[in-house]
């Protein structure tokens, strides 16, 4: 410990010897106490600030509800679906210093399965086991459509819970999500891009795979009465064009529905479960129990902000919807694509986009490179998300693939083009906040299931679709290109 009463520039005297002799004593003294008067003054308003800002925070830390999931440190989990969730908040030091507002994004491309859909998947199974639709290692199969990602997911839980998967997708998506699936010994079968009007639509056949999987549609009454009688008090209840074929014979499924003692023939007999990620509303439950929470944690409530995109809705409604309970005057922004008519419904409340013009078009489903999000219909669990979302930003090609380039340049980050698509909108909306704000979105995935399309330079050029960085210091500056 050093003698602080033996340090010269403490004493009186020192300072006395630098005042100059033919200068009266007195201001000496009066200086002194005006720097001693200064300095307590500033160090009681640093803790009266300090004693404040506790004080703000103190009712939002009070309504941050206990950890669903622990913070993993070095505990041991159990099995692959113990990674899943809990992902880190990563300050993008380039973007945030760029708009001078904290742009932060939840690392979804860190679950096992490598996307957000992770969650998905997990809810989805999960759901459906407390509500008796699916047993484990009984040979069921679950069903899905899907452009990618929510396949990849559920092949990899469906493989830690013991059931097959067949995922019916377009032949236009990156081949490395069909090699990734292939490899997770899912059944794939590609079909061409089509409305959902269609009954040959991914979708739609996904639904019918399983209605031929087994010889008996479950009655919806036993499905009911199923998910009241699960074990946990509010599990998802299916919805009414929930699809569950049993191989099970009529008789034993309609015993079942009777009131009859469930056969263990039944639950034993493999089944057909479709998964239906766009209506099922255990994909808006995962967001709102599970990320929804975490960013609220992870940002202590301080946050102004949330952007997400939509291709089945479930991120944007069940975030969004969580955040705004907590902080209801938090906005909640929509990023679209270009193509997809989400844009025009929350702008105008008019479902349409110039390119679903006949003849305009280059593909059936969005009009764009980016995947994962975009649509051209009203899912339910987008609509859950309508009273919450505010705004939303239309996002062009060529800016998602130039912000996917800026961050690797500037940051390291190799991420997919929903994550760009994304980021793209975080920062119209940083601009339109100003400075000083906490703007949270998403990062849906990496970029290593794009390298065919949007991470090939050759495909793009041939889509035309320019390469160009300058394109996102323009969004930053407020040099708009396109409008939003």
């Amino acid at each position: 410990m050093p003698d602080w009463a033996s340090l010269p520039w403490l004493s009186l005297p020192f300072w006395r010897a630098l005042w100059p002799p033919h200068l009266p004593r007195k201001p000496l003294h009066a200086l002194l106490l005006g720097i001693v008067a200064g300095l307590t003054i500033s160090l009681s308003s640093a803790s009266v600030g300090l004693y404040l800002e506790h004080r703000r925070r103190e009712p939002l830390l009070r309504r941050v509800p206990p950890r669903p999931i622990e913070i993993r440190k070095d505990e041991v989990v159990r099995g692959i679906t113990g990674l899943i969730g809990n992902t880190p908040l990563l300050r993008i030091e380039s973007l945030s210093e760029a708009t001078g507002c904290n742009i932060l994004g939840k690392c979804e491309f860190l679950n096992p399965g490598g996307s957000v859909k992770d969650r998905v998947a997990l809810k989805m199974i999960e759901d459906a086991e407390e509500q008796g639709l699916l047993h484990p290692n009984s040979g069921s199969m679950i069903f899905e459509g899907t452009v990618g990602s929510t396949g990849i997911s559920l092949a990899t839980v469906a493989r830690a819970r013991g059931y097959e998967t067949t995922i019916i997708m377009p032949d236009d998506v990156s081949t490395e999500k069909r090699q990734t699936l292939l490899c997770l010994g899912a059944h794939v079968e590609q079909v061409r891009p089509a409305s959902i009007v269609d009954q040959k639509q991914f979708v739609n056949l996904a639904r019918q795979r399983a209605l031929e999987f087994g010889r008996t549609t479950l009655p919806q009454k036993s499905l009911t009465d199923a998910a009241e009688a699960a074990a946990k008090p509010t599990p998802t209840p299916p919805t009414e064009d929930m699809v569950v074929a049993s191989q099970a014979s009529p008789t034993e499924a309609l015993h079942q529905a009777d009131g009859g003692a469930r056969g263990l023939a039944l639950e034993e007999a493999p089944r057909g479960f479709f998964a239906d990620q766009f209506e099922n509303r255990s994909n808006h439950d995962a967001h709102y129990l599970g990320t929804g929470p975490e960013i609220w944690r992870q940002t202590n409530g301080v946050i102004d902000a949330f952007v997400a995109g939509a291709g089945t809705g479930g991120t944007i409604s069940g975030t969004g919807q969580y955040l705004k309970e907590m902080k209801p005057e938090l906005v909640v922004a929509l990023a679209d694509p270009e193509g997809s008519g989400l844009y025009n419904k929350i702008r105008y409340g008019v479902m349409f986009d110039p390119k679903e013009k006949e003849g305009s078009k280059r593909r059936h489903q969005v009009d764009t490179v980016v995947e994962g999000i975009g649509i051209n219909r009203l899912t339910k669990n987008f609509e859950l998300g309508l009273p919450i979302i505010d705004t939303a930003y239309r996002v062009t090609d060529a800016e998602a693939v130039a912000m996917s380039r800026y961050l690797v340049k500037h940051d390291g980050l190799f991420l997919g083009s929903s994550s760009a698509c994304n980021l793209v909108a975080a920062i119209r909306l940083a601009r339109k906040l100003g400075k000083g704000h906490t703007i949270v979105t998403i990062l849906c995935d990496s970029g290593n299931r794009h390298y065919s399309k949007f991470w090939n330079d050759e495909y793009l050029k041939k889509a035309g679709i320019p390469i160009d960085l300058s394109i996102v210091a323009d969004l930053v500056d407020g040099r708009e290109r396109t409008t939003s």
